[in-house]
């Protein structure tokens, strides 16, 4: 029988850091797997595949990694929702959510500055407003174990990515104690 491992997920809205603090990681945290849930990172096969197929495909390469003893950190917009409805759920001890967050005038100015800056309207940077006050409103409440908030306004990636992985080994140590018991 193989020990079920925690897997993390950063999440957050768009412009909060996910993607350029996902770099630090990989950087910092060499024993843990990063994936991303962008559409790039699966191909030509992205176009084909629905968001929740996306997600499903995650959970099944953590879990691979996790056979192996090793974690996994999946960077992206991913709720608790969907991670529940892939079918690898529950090989995992539990599934962490983080949440980076920065206030709504950086989040936008962000947004502004990207590539795809075209595709910002007002409207669009008003849901992302309200769907970053949701997940702050709800990292209590909705997420098991409550998902904890890591303000990206003013605090340098490198600085955030090392939030993480404190909080990322706590867990990872207390699941190690727990198997030795």
């Amino acid at each position: 029988m193989t020990q079920k491992l925690p897997l993390f997920i950063i999440t957050g809205a768009s412009g909060v850091g996910k993607t350029t603090v996902m770099h630090e990681l990989r950087r910092i945290l060499p024993e843990f797997v990063v994936f991303s849930t962008d559409q790039d990172n699966f191909g030509t096969t992205a176009d084909k595949l629905e968001y929740q197929d996306r997600y499903n495909l995650l959970l099944h390469f953590a879990n691979a990694v996790a056979k192996s003893g090793r974690g996994t950190i999946i960077c992206g917009t991913f709720m608790t929702w969907d991670a529940e409805k892939c079918d690898t759920y529950d090989n995992f001890s539990e599934v962490c959510f983080i949440n980076l967050h920065c206030d709504d005038e950086t989040r936008s100015s962000r947004l502004r500055r990207r590539e795809d800056n075209a595709m910002w309207t007002e409207d669009m940077l008003k849901q992302h407003e309200q769907f970053a006050q949701w997940l702050l409103d709800h990292a209590d409440t909705d997420y098991n174990p409550p998902m904890p908030i890591i303000d990206t306004s003013s605090t340098p990636p490198a600085q955030v990515a090392e939030q993480i992985k404190s909080y990322i080994l706590q867990k990872w140590n207390e699941q190690q104690v727990i198997t030795e018991v």
